[in-house]
């Protein structure tokens, strides 16, 4: 059974950084497909980022230039690099894998295997 367990969210005053970390467990080859989404509250849950097998990656708008997703095969971990925060960036962040090797990996991809989240807050 595949677990992924997200850590590294907190509070934060705007303009500064957090790094969020998923720890992936109960597989033994790479995913296809990574990434993070959020959802603030009152919304609906958004995709943030995407990185698939060979290292390609897809932002969706409002976070181009700030945030920089990576991912370390040898240690099944994801990561998110948050940088210049906002406000508007508060939300509960989930990790997400898929290993299904078909389609595209893009933020609108159902994705198998969803963290339980974890809280990130900025301040303004």
């Amino acid at each position: 059974q595949v677990q992924l367990v997200e850590s590294g969210g907190g509070s934060v005053q705007a303009g500064g950084s957090l790094r969020l970390s998923c720890a992936a467990s109960g597989y033994t080859y790479y995913s296809y497909c990574m990434g993070w989404f959020r959802q603030a509250p009152g919304k609906e849950r958004e995709g943030v980022a995407v990185i698939d097998r060979g290292g390609r990656t897809i932002y969706t708008d409002s976070v181009k230039g700030r945030f920089t997703i990576s991912q370390d095969n040898a240690k099944n971990t994801l990561d998110l690099q948050m940088n210049s925060l906002k406000p508007e960036d508060t939300a509960v962040y989930y990790c997400a894998a898929d290993f299904r090797s078909w389609g595209v990996c893009v933020i609108e991809r159902d994705f198998q295997y969803w963290g339980q989240g974890t809280q990130v807050t900025v301040s303004s």
